[in-house]
Protein backbone atom coordinates (compact mmCIF):
# COMPACT_ATOMS: atom_id res chain seq x y z
CA UNK A 1 0.00 0.00 0.00
CA UNK A 2 1.87 3.30 -1.24
CA UNK A 3 1.72 6.04 1.57
CA UNK A 4 -0.73 9.20 0.55
CA UNK A 5 2.14 11.19 1.01
CA UNK A 6 3.68 9.70 -1.90
CA UNK A 7 1.67 10.99 -4.39
CA UNK A 8 1.74 14.77 -5.01
CA UNK A 9 -1.45 16.32 -4.99
CA UNK A 10 -2.36 14.79 -1.56
CA UNK A 11 1.51 15.85 -0.83
CA UNK A 12 0.50 19.45 -1.84
CA UNK A 13 -2.89 19.30 -0.27
CA UNK A 14 -1.68 18.22 3.12
CA UNK A 15 1.24 20.93 3.16
CA UNK A 16 -1.54 23.87 2.20
CA UNK A 17 -3.90 22.29 4.98
CA UNK A 18 -1.68 21.61 7.62
CA UNK A 19 -0.54 25.30 7.16
CA UNK A 20 -4.10 26.93 7.50
CA UNK A 21 -4.78 24.72 10.28
CA UNK A 22 -1.90 26.47 12.53
CA UNK A 23 -3.07 29.49 11.53
CA UNK A 24 -6.89 28.95 12.04
CA UNK A 25 -5.58 27.24 15.82
CA UNK A 26 -4.16 30.69 16.71
CA UNK A 27 -7.06 32.92 16.21
CA UNK A 28 -9.42 32.02 18.51
CA UNK A 29 -6.99 32.96 21.73
CA UNK A 30 -6.15 36.02 19.81
CA UNK A 31 -9.29 36.89 18.77
CA UNK A 32 -10.33 37.18 22.07
CA UNK A 33 -8.18 38.70 23.14
CA UNK A 34 -7.60 41.33 20.56
CA UNK A 35 -11.48 42.31 21.00
CA UNK A 36 -11.87 42.35 24.32
CA UNK A 37 -8.57 44.27 25.22
CA UNK A 38 -9.99 46.65 22.38
CA UNK A 39 -13.95 46.73 23.65
CA UNK A 40 -13.36 45.66 27.78
CA UNK A 41 -16.70 44.44 26.49
CA UNK A 42 -17.60 40.47 26.64
CA UNK A 43 -20.97 41.84 24.75
CA UNK A 44 -18.90 43.14 21.76
CA UNK A 45 -16.93 39.75 22.28
CA UNK A 46 -19.81 37.65 21.86
CA UNK A 47 -21.45 39.90 18.93
CA UNK A 48 -18.13 39.23 16.83
CA UNK A 49 -17.91 35.13 17.94
CA UNK A 50 -21.76 34.69 16.61
CA UNK A 51 -20.73 36.95 13.31
CA UNK A 52 -18.03 34.29 12.52
CA UNK A 53 -20.59 30.77 13.48
CA UNK A 54 -23.62 32.36 12.48
CA UNK A 55 -23.30 32.56 8.82
CA UNK A 56 -20.81 29.55 8.28
CA UNK A 57 -24.68 27.34 10.61
CA UNK A 58 -26.85 28.90 7.96
CA UNK A 59 -24.74 28.47 4.55
CA UNK A 60 -23.49 25.03 5.29
CA UNK A 61 -26.30 23.48 3.14
CA UNK A 62 -25.65 25.65 0.32
CA UNK A 63 -22.06 25.06 0.85
CA UNK A 64 -22.39 21.78 0.44
CA UNK A 65 -24.66 21.78 -2.85
CA UNK A 66 -21.77 24.17 -4.50
CA UNK A 67 -18.83 21.48 -3.53
CA UNK A 68 -20.60 18.70 -5.26
CA UNK A 69 -21.46 20.64 -8.48
CA UNK A 70 -18.10 22.16 -8.82
CA UNK A 71 -14.82 20.98 -8.17
CA UNK A 72 -13.77 20.72 -4.60
CA UNK A 73 -10.06 21.89 -5.86
CA UNK A 74 -11.88 25.01 -6.94
CA UNK A 75 -14.50 25.78 -4.34
CA UNK A 76 -11.09 25.21 -1.56
CA UNK A 77 -9.22 27.39 -3.92
CA UNK A 78 -11.57 30.43 -3.58
CA UNK A 79 -12.40 30.06 -0.28
CA UNK A 80 -9.10 30.26 0.95
CA UNK A 81 -8.25 33.48 -1.32
CA UNK A 82 -11.68 35.00 0.66
CA UNK A 83 -10.29 33.75 4.11
CA UNK A 84 -6.86 35.38 3.44
CA UNK A 85 -8.65 38.90 2.63
CA UNK A 86 -10.79 38.47 5.47
CA UNK A 87 -7.91 37.55 8.35
CA UNK A 88 -5.17 40.07 6.39
CA UNK A 89 -8.02 42.98 6.76
CA UNK A 90 -8.66 42.08 10.56
CA UNK A 91 -4.91 41.68 11.16
CA UNK A 92 -4.24 45.47 9.28
CA UNK A 93 -7.43 46.82 11.98
CA UNK A 94 -5.91 45.71 14.88
CA UNK A 95 -2.39 46.56 13.81
CA UNK A 96 -3.97 50.22 13.22
CA UNK A 97 -4.05 50.80 17.02
CA UNK A 98 -7.69 51.93 16.00
CA UNK A 99 -9.46 49.07 15.63
CA UNK A 100 -13.49 49.48 14.61
CA UNK A 101 -15.52 46.50 15.71
CA UNK A 102 -18.10 46.63 13.24
CA UNK A 103 -15.26 46.30 10.65
CA UNK A 104 -14.06 43.27 12.50
CA UNK A 105 -16.95 42.06 13.00
CA UNK A 106 -18.28 42.52 8.94
CA UNK A 107 -14.99 40.36 8.01
CA UNK A 108 -15.11 38.01 10.35
CA UNK A 109 -18.67 36.82 8.69
CA UNK A 110 -17.31 37.10 5.69
CA UNK A 111 -14.58 34.72 6.70
CA UNK A 112 -17.10 32.57 8.24
CA UNK A 113 -19.40 32.42 5.25
CA UNK A 114 -16.25 31.13 3.35
CA UNK A 115 -15.85 28.63 5.82
CA UNK A 116 -19.42 27.03 4.91
CA UNK A 117 -18.50 26.80 1.48
CA UNK A 118 -14.29 25.39 2.51
CA UNK A 119 -15.93 22.62 4.78
CA UNK A 120 -17.66 20.15 2.96
CA UNK A 121 -15.10 20.47 0.73
CA UNK A 122 -12.81 18.61 2.70
CA UNK A 123 -13.64 15.45 2.14
CA UNK A 124 -13.85 15.48 -1.24
CA UNK A 125 -10.28 16.95 -1.81
CA UNK A 126 -9.10 14.27 0.22
CA UNK A 127 -10.89 11.32 -1.97
CA UNK A 128 -10.38 13.18 -4.90
CA UNK A 129 -6.19 12.86 -4.19
CA UNK A 130 -5.85 9.62 -2.41
CA UNK A 131 -6.72 6.13 -3.52
CA UNK A 132 -9.20 4.12 -2.13
CA UNK A 133 -6.93 1.87 0.17
CA UNK A 134 -4.53 5.06 1.44
CA UNK A 135 -7.95 7.00 2.77
CA UNK A 136 -7.69 5.86 6.30
CA UNK A 137 -3.92 7.01 6.74
CA UNK A 138 -4.65 10.02 4.77
CA UNK A 139 -7.02 11.07 7.12
CA UNK A 140 -5.06 9.85 10.08
CA UNK A 141 -2.43 12.36 8.45
CA UNK A 142 -4.79 15.02 8.59
CA UNK A 143 -6.33 14.10 11.93
CA UNK A 144 -2.54 14.21 13.53
CA UNK A 145 -1.91 17.70 11.88
CA UNK A 146 -5.29 19.15 13.26
CA UNK A 147 -4.06 17.81 17.01
CA UNK A 148 -0.95 18.99 16.85
CA UNK A 149 -2.41 22.35 15.79
CA UNK A 150 -4.39 22.55 18.83
CA UNK A 151 -1.55 22.34 21.30
CA UNK A 152 1.05 24.73 19.04
CA UNK A 153 -1.82 27.27 18.25
CA UNK A 154 -2.30 28.88 21.51
CA UNK A 155 1.25 29.17 21.85
CA UNK A 156 1.70 30.63 18.73
CA UNK A 157 -1.31 32.47 19.50
CA UNK A 158 0.42 33.96 22.71
CA UNK A 159 3.45 34.25 21.59
CA UNK A 160 2.50 36.77 19.08
CA UNK A 161 0.05 38.40 21.48
CA UNK A 162 2.96 39.08 24.15
CA UNK A 163 5.17 40.27 21.84
CA UNK A 164 4.20 41.65 18.37
CA UNK A 165 0.59 41.79 18.86
CA UNK A 166 -2.91 40.05 18.15
CA UNK A 167 -2.61 41.85 15.00
CA UNK A 168 -0.19 39.75 13.72
CA UNK A 169 -1.88 36.25 14.29
CA UNK A 170 -4.79 37.47 11.44
CA UNK A 171 -1.73 38.33 9.28
CA UNK A 172 -0.19 34.91 9.79
CA UNK A 173 -3.46 33.24 9.38
CA UNK A 174 -3.97 35.12 6.25
CA UNK A 175 -0.80 34.41 4.42
CA UNK A 176 -1.09 30.39 5.09
CA UNK A 177 -4.49 30.98 3.65
CA UNK A 178 -2.13 32.50 0.38
CA UNK A 179 0.46 29.57 0.63
CA UNK A 180 -2.96 27.10 1.01
CA UNK A 181 -4.35 28.53 -2.40
CA UNK A 182 -1.44 28.47 -4.13
CA UNK A 183 -0.47 24.81 -3.43
CA UNK A 184 -4.29 23.62 -4.49
CA UNK A 185 -3.82 25.71 -7.58
CA UNK A 186 -1.24 23.19 -8.46
CA UNK A 187 -3.00 20.08 -7.86
CA UNK A 188 -5.26 17.64 -9.50
CA UNK A 189 -8.70 16.47 -7.78
CA UNK A 190 -10.61 14.12 -9.60
CA UNK A 191 -14.25 15.35 -9.28
CA UNK A 192 -17.77 13.26 -10.47
CA UNK A 193 -20.60 15.78 -11.58
CA UNK A 194 -23.65 16.06 -11.01
CA UNK A 195 -26.38 16.78 -13.25
CA UNK A 196 -27.79 20.81 -13.16
CA UNK A 197 -30.98 20.93 -11.24
CA UNK A 198 -32.27 23.53 -8.50
CA UNK A 199 -30.82 24.12 -5.72
CA UNK A 200 -34.07 22.41 -3.72
CA UNK A 201 -33.95 19.25 -5.50
CA UNK A 202 -29.71 19.35 -4.58
CA UNK A 203 -30.54 20.06 -0.51
CA UNK A 204 -33.36 17.05 -1.04
CA UNK A 205 -30.91 14.79 -2.81
CA UNK A 206 -28.73 15.46 -0.16
CA UNK A 207 -30.69 14.71 2.66
CA UNK A 208 -32.06 11.69 0.73
CA UNK A 209 -28.09 10.41 0.41
CA UNK A 210 -28.23 10.98 4.43
CA UNK A 211 -31.83 9.62 5.64
CA UNK A 212 -31.00 6.05 3.69
CA UNK A 213 -28.51 5.50 5.62
CA UNK A 214 -29.19 4.41 9.31
CA UNK A 215 -25.79 4.24 10.04
CA UNK A 216 -25.19 7.32 9.20
CA UNK A 217 -27.79 9.95 10.53
CA UNK A 218 -28.34 7.83 13.86
CA UNK A 219 -24.47 8.36 14.19
CA UNK A 220 -24.65 12.04 13.26
CA UNK A 221 -27.42 11.98 16.51
CA UNK A 222 -24.84 11.43 18.46
CA UNK A 223 -21.99 12.98 17.11
CA UNK A 224 -24.28 15.97 17.63
CA UNK A 225 -24.98 14.73 21.25
CA UNK A 226 -21.82 14.51 22.00
CA UNK A 227 -20.87 18.68 20.58
CA UNK A 228 -23.82 19.48 22.71
CA UNK A 229 -22.03 18.30 25.88
CA UNK A 230 -18.74 19.31 24.92
CA UNK A 231 -20.30 22.88 25.02
CA UNK A 232 -21.06 22.50 28.24
CA UNK A 233 -18.20 21.15 30.08
CA UNK A 234 -16.44 24.16 28.18
CA UNK A 235 -18.91 26.38 29.62
CA UNK A 236 -18.99 24.81 33.28
CA UNK A 237 -15.39 23.64 33.40
CA UNK A 238 -13.64 27.06 33.78
CA UNK A 239 -15.43 27.90 37.09
CA UNK A 240 -15.66 24.56 38.53
CA UNK A 241 -11.33 24.27 38.55
CA UNK A 242 -10.68 27.91 39.07
CA UNK A 243 -12.89 27.52 42.30
CA UNK A 244 -12.90 24.15 43.52
CA UNK A 245 -10.09 22.41 41.65
CA UNK A 246 -6.85 23.64 41.55
CA UNK A 247 -7.17 26.68 39.78
CA UNK A 248 -6.43 28.04 36.11
CA UNK A 249 -3.46 26.10 36.02
CA UNK A 250 -5.16 22.58 36.69
CA UNK A 251 -7.78 23.96 34.42
CA UNK A 252 -4.71 24.44 31.33
CA UNK A 253 -3.70 20.99 32.32
CA UNK A 254 -7.31 19.54 31.76
CA UNK A 255 -7.42 21.13 28.58
CA UNK A 256 -3.10 20.44 27.41
CA UNK A 257 -3.82 16.60 28.34
CA UNK A 258 -6.52 16.29 26.23
CA UNK A 259 -4.85 17.75 23.00
CA UNK A 260 -2.11 15.40 23.92
CA UNK A 261 -5.13 12.41 24.20
CA UNK A 262 -6.58 13.93 21.16
CA UNK A 263 -3.38 13.54 19.42
CA UNK A 264 -2.75 10.31 20.72
CA UNK A 265 -6.28 8.83 19.00
CA UNK A 266 -5.47 10.20 15.95
CA UNK A 267 -2.34 8.36 15.63
CA UNK A 268 -3.63 5.09 17.00
CA UNK A 269 -6.14 5.84 14.10
CA UNK A 270 -3.51 5.57 11.24
CA UNK A 271 -2.25 1.84 13.35
CA UNK A 272 -5.99 -0.03 13.70
CA UNK A 273 -8.22 -1.77 11.22
CA UNK A 274 -11.32 -2.12 12.84
CA UNK A 275 -13.64 -4.40 11.24
CA UNK A 276 -16.57 -2.42 12.43
CA UNK A 277 -15.13 0.54 12.33
CA UNK A 278 -18.42 2.70 12.84
CA UNK A 279 -19.67 1.13 16.03
CA UNK A 280 -16.05 0.86 17.34
CA UNK A 281 -15.44 4.24 16.54
CA UNK A 282 -18.54 5.73 18.75
CA UNK A 283 -17.78 3.51 21.12
CA UNK A 284 -14.83 5.38 22.11
CA UNK A 285 -16.49 8.57 21.69
CA UNK A 286 -19.13 7.35 24.69
CA UNK A 287 -15.96 8.05 26.74
CA UNK A 288 -16.63 11.61 27.00
CA UNK A 289 -19.00 10.31 29.25
CA UNK A 290 -16.31 9.76 31.95
CA UNK A 291 -14.99 13.54 32.85
CA UNK A 292 -18.43 15.53 33.37
CA UNK A 293 -19.99 12.33 35.47
CA UNK A 294 -16.67 12.48 37.21
CA UNK A 295 -16.85 16.23 37.78
CA UNK A 296 -20.49 16.36 38.59
CA UNK A 297 -19.55 13.89 41.78
CA UNK A 298 -16.53 16.32 42.61
CA UNK A 299 -13.66 13.67 41.60
CA UNK A 300 -10.31 14.68 42.27
CA UNK A 301 -8.95 16.47 39.44
CA UNK A 302 -6.20 14.19 38.52
CA UNK A 303 -8.85 11.80 37.89
CA UNK A 304 -10.81 14.04 36.25
CA UNK A 305 -8.17 15.34 34.15
CA UNK A 306 -6.53 11.89 33.47
CA UNK A 307 -10.74 11.04 32.24
CA UNK A 308 -10.19 13.66 30.20
CA UNK A 309 -7.39 12.79 27.98
CA UNK A 310 -9.14 9.16 27.59
CA UNK A 311 -12.08 10.64 26.22
CA UNK A 312 -10.53 13.23 24.21
CA UNK A 313 -7.98 10.05 22.68
CA UNK A 314 -11.01 8.71 21.83
CA UNK A 315 -12.20 11.67 19.95
CA UNK A 316 -8.92 11.53 18.06
CA UNK A 317 -9.43 8.23 16.75
CA UNK A 318 -13.15 8.79 15.46
CA UNK A 319 -12.38 11.37 13.63
CA UNK A 320 -10.14 9.75 11.04
CA UNK A 321 -12.24 6.72 10.91
CA UNK A 322 -15.40 8.31 10.61
CA UNK A 323 -14.41 10.43 7.82
CA UNK A 324 -13.13 7.19 6.09
CA UNK A 325 -16.15 5.18 6.31
CA UNK A 326 -18.11 8.37 4.83
CA UNK A 327 -15.98 8.55 1.77
CA UNK A 328 -16.15 5.08 1.02
CA UNK A 329 -19.98 4.69 1.42
CA UNK A 330 -21.31 7.98 0.19
CA UNK A 331 -21.58 8.41 -3.72
CA UNK A 332 -18.72 10.71 -4.83
CA UNK A 333 -21.18 13.26 -6.63
CA UNK A 334 -22.79 14.11 -3.33
CA UNK A 335 -19.99 13.57 -0.35
CA UNK A 336 -19.91 17.63 0.13
CA UNK A 337 -23.89 17.64 0.70
CA UNK A 338 -23.64 14.56 3.19
CA UNK A 339 -20.74 16.45 5.11
CA UNK A 340 -22.64 19.09 5.24
CA UNK A 341 -25.34 18.19 6.90
CA UNK A 342 -22.86 16.01 9.23
CA UNK A 343 -21.43 19.90 9.87
CA UNK A 344 -24.34 21.74 10.81
CA UNK A 345 -25.94 19.19 13.29
CA UNK A 346 -22.28 19.13 14.78
CA UNK A 347 -22.07 22.77 14.99
CA UNK A 348 -25.69 23.46 15.72
CA UNK A 349 -25.76 21.97 18.63
CA UNK A 350 -22.99 23.68 20.32
CA UNK A 351 -24.57 27.24 20.65
CA UNK A 352 -27.63 25.19 22.55
CA UNK A 353 -24.77 24.09 24.96
CA UNK A 354 -23.65 27.03 25.43
CA UNK A 355 -26.76 28.74 26.23
CA UNK A 356 -28.71 25.93 29.05
CA UNK A 357 -25.64 25.26 30.66
CA UNK A 358 -25.35 28.58 32.71
CA UNK A 359 -29.19 28.68 33.30
CA UNK A 360 -28.96 25.30 34.24
CA UNK A 361 -26.34 25.84 36.50
CA UNK A 362 -27.72 28.61 38.18
CA UNK A 363 -31.18 26.85 38.66
CA UNK A 364 -29.35 23.73 39.86
CA UNK A 365 -25.88 23.61 40.33
CA UNK A 366 -23.21 22.86 38.15
CA UNK A 367 -23.26 18.93 38.69
CA UNK A 368 -26.89 18.44 37.34
CA UNK A 369 -25.95 20.15 33.61
CA UNK A 370 -22.96 18.28 33.50
CA UNK A 371 -23.57 15.25 34.79
CA UNK A 372 -26.95 15.60 32.36
CA UNK A 373 -24.66 15.91 29.73
CA UNK A 374 -22.40 12.81 30.80
CA UNK A 375 -25.19 10.52 30.51
CA UNK A 376 -26.69 11.82 27.52
CA UNK A 377 -23.67 11.11 25.31
CA UNK A 378 -22.73 8.18 27.07
CA UNK A 379 -26.31 6.85 26.11
CA UNK A 380 -26.75 8.49 22.67
CA UNK A 381 -23.19 6.96 21.51
CA UNK A 382 -23.99 3.46 23.05
CA UNK A 383 -27.18 3.35 21.58
CA UNK A 384 -25.72 3.41 18.30
CA UNK A 385 -25.09 0.07 18.45
CA UNK A 386 -28.32 -1.53 18.62
CA UNK A 387 -29.00 -0.06 15.08
CA UNK A 388 -28.82 -2.76 12.33
CA UNK A 389 -26.73 -0.76 10.19
CA UNK A 390 -24.38 0.60 12.36
CA UNK A 391 -23.63 -2.99 13.26
CA UNK A 392 -23.69 -4.07 9.49
CA UNK A 393 -21.00 -1.48 8.64
CA UNK A 394 -17.83 -3.17 7.97
CA UNK A 395 -14.62 -1.60 6.61
CA UNK A 396 -14.01 -0.95 3.23
CA UNK A 397 -11.10 -3.58 2.88
CA UNK A 398 -13.32 -6.34 4.45
CA UNK A 399 -15.75 -5.56 1.52
CA UNK A 400 -13.35 -5.37 -1.05
CA UNK A 401 -11.74 -8.19 -0.16
CA UNK A 402 -15.03 -10.88 0.66
CA UNK A 403 -15.73 -9.65 -3.12
CA UNK A 404 -12.99 -9.46 -5.34
CA UNK A 405 -10.21 -11.49 -2.77
CA UNK A 406 -7.59 -8.50 -3.45
CA UNK A 407 -7.21 -5.92 -0.32
CA UNK A 408 -8.31 -2.12 -1.40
Amino acid sequence: MPHPLRTRSFRLLFIGRSLSMLGDAAIPAALTLAVYLATGSTGALALVLACAMVPKLLLLPLGGVVGDRFNARTVALTTDLVRCASQLFVGAELLSGTPALWQIAVAEAIGGAAGAFAMPTVSPLIRGTVAESGLLRANSLMAVVSSATRIGGPTVAGALVLTAGPGWAFVLDGASFAVSAALLSAIHVRHVPIARSSVLSDLKEGWSEVRGRDWYWTSLIAHSVWNGAAAVLMTLGPALFIHHLGGKGMWLAFLQTGAVGLLLGSLLAGRARPRRPVPTANLGLALYALPLCLLAAHSPAVVAIAAYGLSQAGLGYLNPVWETAVQSAVPAHALARVTSYDWLLSLGAMPLGYALAPLAASAWGAELPLAAAGVAVGAACLATAAIPGVRRFTAPSDKVTRTTGTPA
